[in-house]
């Protein structure tokens, strides 16, 4: 976080963190995490604080990827799935 903040204060803000936002009446989300993402755990929980507040949301981890998987989906393969899993739910969102 300190390549990111100014200081720890400033993680509790809803531009570094959206947890702390209030996520009633939010708009359909999908989360996707990587089974080893130092963020999973976090992304997991943000999906269950979507869901509690009634948000529609789909939840995916990708097991065995790693955070950022997705832009080396151009030469690593495992990562390919994962993309289209994300693309697909982006196509449901806009249709």
């Amino acid at each position: 976080m300190s390549h990111y903040l100014r200081g720890p204060e400033d993680g509790r803000d809803l531009r570094a963190s959206p947890w702390f936002a209030d996520v009633a009446g939010a708009p359909p989300a999908a989360v996707f995490t990587a089974g080893f993402d130092p963020l999973r755990d976090e992304g997991e929980a943000y999906a269950r604080k979507l869901e509690a507040a009634g948000v529609p949301v789909t939840y995916t981890c990708h097991g065995g990827m790693f955070h950022g998987h997705i832009s080396a989906s151009g030469g690593l393969s495992n990562a390919r799935p994962a993309l289209a899993d994300m693309t697909a739910a982006l196509r449901r969102a806009l249709t």
